[in-house]
């Protein structure tokens, strides 16, 4: 066997091996190939790879940082809560708390559908509320029973998928868990605005990622260990359904991951590392959709779209970039087929774009296949394909195996985590002292009336927020 070793900037190899077979052609046509490929610049491949080039370049632009589009359920809506306990509550401290509950229940709720607020913000809205609530659920008398004021309450609370018939429970631990899940919905709705915006700096970028691993851990933490100690169990189909919380909890962290992604992409990192990324957020996606497939179709349909089509997309990701390895391996005809592979991912996802944007149900009316962060991968998939099929007939001559290459592939780096979450202590308001001043022989009777389930909670108002020019965010 012959070797002949040359390197290549202009056409990116590392280097040209001609073997046995291509000596089988007479050695003034080899002679004649090699000098063509020192003069491919000046002629049509010089052209392609100038196209290549310029289009990547493009790809890596900071202004694609953040082309992210997220599909966002509405906001869970709830009755107000009164809080008065009316002759149970036998002292003026006692009867502070329930105030107290009252105006920080409000303002919290408030603060979902204000643009204004941000995390820290929200952070302090939910503590002061929280810390008061769980007056009504941690023991405070020294002993392991109950908390005797848990069911002194009736609430009542819509569901992300079920329109406005709500859920009620005469349970404080409930309306605890209800709350903090519209906080983590919160967050994962805040990540999507700002993701949304012209120009995301960097600081705003690890704002995006935070919040979604924060949403993430809400959820984690809910069903772990609240969810257990509801005396009702959830509904199927319901939000509080330990399936549903899985979904959104695996969701979040996927989102995360394409946030990672983006910047891996950025800094302009290896194409395995970008590869075994875009494989793992696939799995994630597809793991969240395979957790929704025994709800019903009707709440659950658009919701399940766009997991598949995310899950596609970043298959094609994973095969666009595979290949690029591939081909920095001198697996030229492998690197084809990936890139093949990588296009018929590419088109089943956006066939989910459209089948995303017929269905009917809770989300965005957006058309995913035609925002920045779909339509760029496309380009990115035609012009490297392009590019190794160009080399694989002026170098390497490898056959295209029939079989697609195996994408085993383990990110090390840049998996997302759920960030943990704990409760606030309990207030220093509820003291032993003023828990013994509720009476419960004392009135308060007509809150345990059950309400009736047909009975429909107005939904919130939530902002209407446009994305801003080429994000490709939408909110909903």
């Amino acid at each position: 066997m012959i070797s002949i070793n040359r390197t290549d900037r202009s056409v990116s190899a590392k280097r040209v091996i001609i073997k046995e077979r291509f000596l089988r052609v007479p050695v003034c046509n080899v002679l004649w190939k090699l000098l063509h490929l020192g003069s491919i610049e000046n002629g049509k491949c010089k052209q392609d790879e100038d196209a290549f080039n310029s289009q990547t370049s493009n790809f890596y632009h900071p202004s694609h940082r953040m082309t992210h589009w997220f599909h966002r359920n509405p906001l869970k809506a709830t009755a107000p809560v009164s809080f008065n306990f009316y002759g149970v509550a036998g002292s003026p401290s006692a009867n502070k708390i329930c105030n107290d509950l009252r105006t920080s229940r409000a303002r919290l709720l408030e603060m979902f559908t204000d643009t204004t607020c941000d995390p820290e913000i929200m952070k302090n809205a939910t503590d002061t509320y929280f810390s008061l609530l769980q007056g009504f659920i941690a023991s405070l008398d020294g002993t392991k029973q109950e908390n005797k004021l848990r069911f002194m309450q009736n609430f009542k609370w819509t569901d992300t998928l079920q329109g406005n018939t709500p859920s009620a429970q005469q349970d404080a631990i409930f309306e605890l868990v209800s709350m903090a899940f519209n906080v983590a919905i919160w967050h994962a709705k805040f990540a999507s605005r700002l993701a949304g915006k012209e120009n995301v700096t960097e600081v705003e970028a690890k704002d995006v990622h935070r919040s979604l691993k924060f949403a993430a851990g809400i959820f984690k933490h809910l069903k772990e260990v609240y969810i257990p100690r509801l005396i009702t169990p959830a509904e199927k189909g319901r939000d509080l359904d330990p399936r549903v919380m899985d979904t959104y909890m695996v969701q979040c962290k996927a989102e995360a991951q394409e946030v990672t992604i983006a910047r891996v992409i950025e800094l302009k990192h290896n194409a395995t590392l970008i590869a075994a990324l875009a494989f793992e957020t696939a799995n994630f996606y597809q793991k969240a959709d395979h957790t929704l497939n025994t709800l019903e179709p009707e709440c659950s349909s658009k919701w399940r779209n766009y997991l598949q089509l995310k899950q596609h997309f970043y298959m094609a990701y994973a095969y666009c970039y595979h290949g690029q390895t591939l081909l920095a391996s001198d697996k030229c005809g492998e690197s084809i087929k990936s890139l093949q592979e990588a296009e018929k991912c590419y088109s089943r996802a956006e066939a989910l774009c459209k089948e995303y944007r017929q269905t009917k149900g809770p989300g965005s009316t957006a058309k995913p296949s035609e925002q920045l962060f779909f339509t760029t991968l496309g380009g990115l998939i035609k012009i490297t394909l392009q590019k190794c099929e160009r080399e694989n007939g002026f170098i390497y001559f490898h056959k295209v195996p029939a079989e697609v290459p195996q994408l085993e592939l383990k990110a090390s780096y840049g998996l997302a985590e759920p960030i943990s979450f704990e409760f606030p202590a309990v207030s220093e308001q509820c003291t032993p002292e003023v828990y013994t001043t509720f009476d419960l022989t004392k009135g308060a009777k007509a809150e345990k009336a059950k309400p009736k389930q047909e009975e429909e909670v107005k939904p919130m108002k939530e902002p209407d927020l446009k994305p801003q020019k080429d994000t490709g965010c939408v909110i909903s």
